[in-house]
């Protein structure tokens, strides 16, 4: 994996994009020698990141309405109120 400072991906971003993608690489992106970020190519046939639970879950029953009672209650208020 190559390593990248994040001074030099502030200047050089848009031609690194460029060449993760052409590569395939995973590039490290540092900050004061320290990983901070991962920049990865996108495989846009098998994307990992969107669409990975479709076709997983199932809906049961009914959705649309409401799962609480709609009867409101309502509250009583004490006959010896001081204002």
């Amino acid at each position: 994996m190559r390593r990248v400072a994040a001074e030099s991906f502030k200047t050089n971003g848009l031609g690194l994009f460029d060449e993760v993608q052409a590569e395939h690489e995973t590039v490290a992106i540092t900050k004061h020698g320290r990983p901070i970020a991962k920049l990865i190519p996108l495989n846009t046939e098998t994307d990992e990141i969107y669409n990975f639970l479709k076709g997983q879950g199932a809906i049961a029953g009914d959705v649309v309405s409401p799962t609480f009672s709609t009867v409101t209650r309502t509250r009583k208020r004490s006959k010896s109120r001081k204002n």
